[in-house]
């Protein structure tokens, strides 16, 4: 029974290491903002540019807890054209009802996980990108929405656009 106790234990201590290590080199940080002197939390910024869609920055905030082994599920997103979208990026895209993830971040070395995930609405030619945790906290599983829509960019097909003079 001792020796099972070791192998459990040695196996929780190395997820506990490979969570803190996989953290630490993840380097899309852009600002971290201390929530007080007399706490271990912080909300940290990241930035995400979308993998397929090259043109769309994603601005990601949610609180990280040090020396905690579950960070908080709250997190907000905002994203924004930032550089040329074209209709060969959109074409690449799974335009299914439930999108695709297009980032995804340890929250918990129990599971937790925050992940963004990027869902076409064709209808009013708007990139969706859901930020979620994938476990549910306080009865409630977390998310937050931004749009990034494509009128005025190449990728957008809808009816011409009549410039009057």
């Amino acid at each position: 029974m001792l020796k099972k106790l070791k192998i459990y234990a040695s196996i929780f201590i190395c997820l506990v290491i490979a969570f803190f290590a996989y953290n630490a080199f993840y380097n899309d940080e852009v600002g971290d903002v201390s929530l007080g002197m007399f706490t271990l939390k912080d909300i940290k910024l990241n930035t995400l540019v979308d993998p397929v869609v090259t043109g769309v920055t994603c601005h990601i905030a949610s609180v990280e807890a040090n020396l905690s082994f579950s960070d908080p599920s709250d997190s907000s997103i905002a994203c924004r054209q930032t550089g040329e979208i074209t209709a060969d990026m959109i074409a690449k895209i799974d335009k299914s009802k439930s999108g695709e993830v297009v980032f995804k971040k340890s929250k918990s070395v129990f599971l937790k996980t925050m992940k963004v995930r990027r869902i076409f609405d064709a209808e009013n030619q708007t990139l969706m990108y859901l930020s979620y945790s994938t476990k549910e906290t306080s009865g409630s599983f977390k998310h937050s929405l931004s749009t990034v829509p494509l009128w005025a960019t190449n990728a957008f097909i809808g009816s011409e656009i009549v410039i009057q003079h």
